[in-house]
C-alpha cells in the first residue's frame, strides 16, 4: 500500500490556508497537510479585532465579488465552500469621495481604478489633455508588452488624470505609485483591451464591457463577525497539522522530496515532504529558494514591498459625510493616503453606542519616514488631517488602535508577470514539487490569494501523480 503524501504549506496567511483546502478536497484521501507559520497567528494580513465593544478589521477590509471575467471570485467561492456564504454582507454606502484642492468631490463614474471611460465625466476633478489621447492606427500595447501605468495615462490623458485620480486609486490599493506600477499586473483586464484597442478611452470601455455587471450588484463584500472567521474556517476544513511558532529556515532537495529545517539553530527540526507550497513574502521565499533553485531566488528576492500603518479610531457620535470614504492624491501633502468611515460603509459595524469607527490608512512607497512616528503622534496626526478633510474638528476618540504592517504591500513594476512566468516554468521544470503562492506574485487583494493558494494546490496535485477528486 503506497504511503499518504505528505504537503508542506510554509506560510499560513489565507493564500496557504486555500492551499490546504484545496489539497484536502482534491489530494488522495489520508493525504498529510502541515503548515507552518513563523508567528503565533494565522491569517497573514487577515485579522479582525475589538475596539469600542465590536468586532473591526485591522488588516484587509473586503474583498471583490466578482472576478475579472464576471463570474464569482474566489474568496467567495471559499466562504460558500466554508459554509459562510450567509455572513456575506455588502457595504451600505459605496459612493467614495477624492480630496482635491481640500475639499473633497465624489469619484466620478465610468472608471477603471481611476482611468476614465467618459471623459466628461472625470472633468469636474482631472481635467484630460485635450486631443492626446489620438488613435494612432495601432493597438497601445504590443504583444508581450508592460508599461507603468502612469506613464501610459499621462501620454494620452495628462497629468491631471494622473496625479488626481489614477495615484490615488492605486496608492489606496498598493500603497504605491502611479508612475512605478505595471499595466499588466495592477490592471490586466486594462492590459488586455490595449493589446487590441488603439485609444486608452477605447481600452476602458473594452475591458468594462468584457466583465459586465448587473445594474446594483455589489462590487465588495466581507464577512459578518469579521475576516478572521474565514481564517478559522479555512483552517479547521483543511485537516492540516497548524504549526505556529515554526520558522522554516532551510529547504533542501531529497531523492525523495524535500526537507525542511525548522526552528531555532539550536533546537532544529527536520521534517520530510514529499512536496512544498511556498505562501510567504517574495523576500523569505528567496531565502529558502537559494540552496536549491538559486537561478531563480534572486529575481523572487527583488520584489520590493511598501510598509503602511492602518489607524482606527472610535469616535463618540459625530456626524460622518454619507460617504464610504475618501482618497488622497500625493499631492495634497497629508500624511493619509485614504480613510474609511466604517461604521458608515458596513452597516453591521455601527456600534449600539452611536460611536463612529473612522480608519486612515498611512505611508506610501518611497515615503515611509511618517512610519517612524510614535502610535500616540500618528493617531493624533490622523486626527488633526480628518477634521481638516471634513471641515470639522473631530472630537478626542474614546479608543483607538494601531496596526503596523511592514512590508505588507508589494510593489509590481513593468515586467513582472514575465518574470513571475520564467520563475515558475524554471521551477515546474527543475522542482516540480515546489510551488510559489501569494500576493507577491500574483497580486493584491483576497481573491487573488486564494486562487493562487489553489492553483499552487493544484501544481501540486499534478506533480505527485494526480487528483482524488
Amino acid at each position: 500500500m503506497a504511503r499518504p503524501w505528505r504537503v508542506a504549506i510554509v506560510g499560513g496567511g489565507i493564500t496557504g490556508l486555500a492551499a490546504a483546502v484545496r489539497l484536502r478536497d482534491r489530494a488522495p484521501a489520508g493525504t498529510e497537510i502541515t503548515v507552518y507559520e513563523q508567528s503565533g497567528r494565522l491569517g497573514g494580513k487577515l485579522r479582525t479585532g475589538e475596539l469600542a465593544g465590536g468586532p473591526v478589521e485591522f488588516g484587509a477590509e473586503s474583498f471583490l465579488m466578482r472576478d475579472p471575467t464576471g463570474g464569482e471570485s474566489a474568496a467567495v467561492t471559499l466562504a460558500r465552500r466554508l459554509d459562510l456564504g450567509a455572513r456575506i454582507v455588502h457595504p451600505s454606502v459605496g459612493q467614495a469621495a477624492l480630496l482635491v484642492d481640500g475639499g473633497l468631490r465624489p469619484v466620478p463614474g465610468g472608471t477603471l481604478v481611476g482611468v476614465p471611460g467618459d471623459l466628461a465625466k472625470v472633468a469636474a476633478v482631472a481635467r484630460p489633455a485635450a486631443d492626446a489621447d489620438r488613435d494612432a492606427g495601432r493597438p497601445l500595447l504590443a504583444p508581450g508588452e508592460d508599461l507603468a501605468v502612469g506613464w501610459l495615462v499621462r501620454d494620452r490623458l495628462g497629468d491631471a488624470v494622473v496625479d488626481r485620480l489614477v495615484d490615488p486609486m492605486l496608492g489606496g490599493v498598493y500603497a504605491g505609485r502611479a508612475d512605478d506600477l505595471s499595466l499588466v499586473t495592477t490592471m490586466p483586464a486594462l492590459a488586455r483591451a490595449a493589446r487590441q484597442e488603439h485609444t486608452l478611452v477605447g481600452a476602458v470601455r473594452a475591458a468594462q464591457a468584457a466583465a459586465p455587471r448587473a445594474p446594483g450588484a455589489p462590487v465588495f463584500g466581507t464577512l459578518a463577525g469579521g475576516l478572521s472567521t474565514l481564517v478559522e474556517a479555512a483552517a479547521e476544513a483543511s485537516g492540516a497539522t497548524i504549526r505556529r511558532d515554526a520558522a522554516v529556515r532551510e529547504l533542501r532537495r531529497t531523492p525523495t522530496g524535500w526537507r525542511l529545517t525548522v526552528g531555532p539553530t539550536r533546537d532544529a527540526e527536520l521534517v520530510d515532504a514529499d512536496a512544498v507550497v511556498l505562501a510567504v513574502p517574495a523576500r523569505p521565499a528567496a531565502r529558502l529558494l537559494a540552496a536549491e533553485a538559486a537561478e531563480v531566488a534572486d529575481t523572487v528576492g527583488a520584489l520590493d514591498y511598501a510598509s503602511v500603518a492602518l489607524v482606527t479610531l472610535a469616535l463618540p457620535g459625530p456626524d460622518l459625510p454619507e460617504l464610504s470614504g475618501f482618497l488622497v492624491p500625493a499631492a495634497e501633502g497629508l500624511l493619509i493616503k485614504a480613510a474609511t468611515f466604517f461604521t458608515t460603509k458596513w452597516g453591521h459595524l455601527r456600534r449600539p453606542d452611536g460611536s463612529a469607527l473612522v480608519r486612515a490608512s498611512v505611508g506610501r512607497y518611497g515615503d515611509e519616514t511618517s512610519l517612524q512616528l510614535t502610535d500616540d503622534d500618528l493617531a493624533a496626526t490622523v486626527r488633526r488631517e480628518l477634521s481638516a478633510a471634513l471641515g470639522t474638528a473631530l472630537p478626542e476618540p474614546v479608543a483607538r488602535h494601531v496596526q503596523r504592517w511592514g512590508g505588507a504591500l508589494p510593489q509590481y513594476t513593468p515586467g513582472h508577470a514575465a518574470r513571475v512566468a520564467a520563475v515558475r516554468t524554471a521551477l515546474r521544470g527543475a522542482h516540480p514539487t515546489l510551488a510559489l503562492a501569494g500576493a507577491g506574485y500574483d497580486g493584491v487583494g483576497i481573491p487573488v490569494c486564494v486562487r493562487s493558494g489553489e492553483t499552487a494546490a493544484e501544481e501540486i496535485i499534478t506533480a505527485l501523480g494526480g487528483s482524488a477528486a
